[in-house]
């Protein structure tokens, strides 16, 4: 996230610049990758725009991290998975927002096919089921954004057969989200864009990948039904040139009527 604030910084095109132009009420953000007084640091003139701040700083230095900004101060701020080895990761923070609704910042990191990492990301998958079956029990709003380092279907990744046995496109992985589906939550942006390739939301800062559109879907908003009922519009919010790149995800953005 401090890299999305310095980068472009000079040309008011970084997430600062960002913050400053969107209509927004919230805002979700992954990979913070720093401590709760240095993302506050970082975020100060958002901040001082009147933006609210919640994170939940990592546990290992340089990695994970997630927060949420506001518009308007929160009713309640729930940091990590209870009682589950990711309590205090920095992977998930939620928080609850005058008029009912829940919002939480997932960040599900990226795995590697076949090793302890992958296993570690799949328990992490255990434990977001449990904690998305208790917000669907509590009959509130709620919407679950973030990076979730999986492409749901061949729709979701430009290059699906070169990974189909790479983390981020494993059948178990895709599996997940189809039970998570499955069992009432909705993929509103795919909801929008439906029986579509993308709209794709990361691309490698490596070759023409973004020139080309070379990209994943792995940035989902997930919203109970009777949200997701009243989403507007969704939109990804791609850069229009490789220069004006301020991080290799680009904002994904819905709106919720009222």
């Amino acid at each position: 996230m401090r890299a999305a604030v310095r980068q472009r910084s000079s040309e008011n095109l970084g997430l600062l610049s960002w913050l400053e132009q969107t209509a927004a009420d919230v805002v979700c953000l992954q990979e913070t990758r720093a401590n709760d007084d240095q993302v506050a640091d970082a975020l100060a003139p958002a901040l001082a725009d009147g933006w609210h701040l919640a994170s939940a700083q990592p546990h290992l230095k340089g990695r994970s991290g997630v927060a949420i900004l506001s518009r308007t101060q929160f009713e309640d701020v729930r940091i990590g998975l209870p009682a589950t080895e990711f309590e205090n990761h920095g992977r998930y923070i939620e928080v609850d927002l005058p008029g009912g609704a829940t919002v939480a910042s997932v960040y599900v990191h990226t795995g590697e096919a076949g090793t302890d990492r992958q296993l570690e990301k799949e328990r992490f998958m255990a434990a977001l089921t449990a904690r998305m079956a208790d917000l669907a029990a509590d009959n509130r709003d709620a919407v679950l954004c973030g990076d979730w380092n999986i492409a749901h279907t061949e729709n979701d990744i430009k290059a699906w057969k070169a990974n189909v046995r790479k983390a981020g496109f494993l059948p178990a992985e895709r599996q997940w989200l189809t039970e998570l589906l499955e069992s009432g939550w909705v993929d509103v942006v795919r909801r929008q864009h439906p029986d579509q390739p993308g709209p794709y939301s990361w691309w490698s800062w490596r070759g023409k990948a973004f020139d080309n559109d070379v990209g994943w879907r792995i940035d989902y908003h997930l919203a109970n039904p009777t949200l997701a009922d009243r989403a507007l519009s969704a939109r990804v919010e791609k850069p229009g040139a490789y220069a004006l790149r301020w991080s290799d995800h680009a904002p994904v953005t819905v709106e919720f009527g009222d």
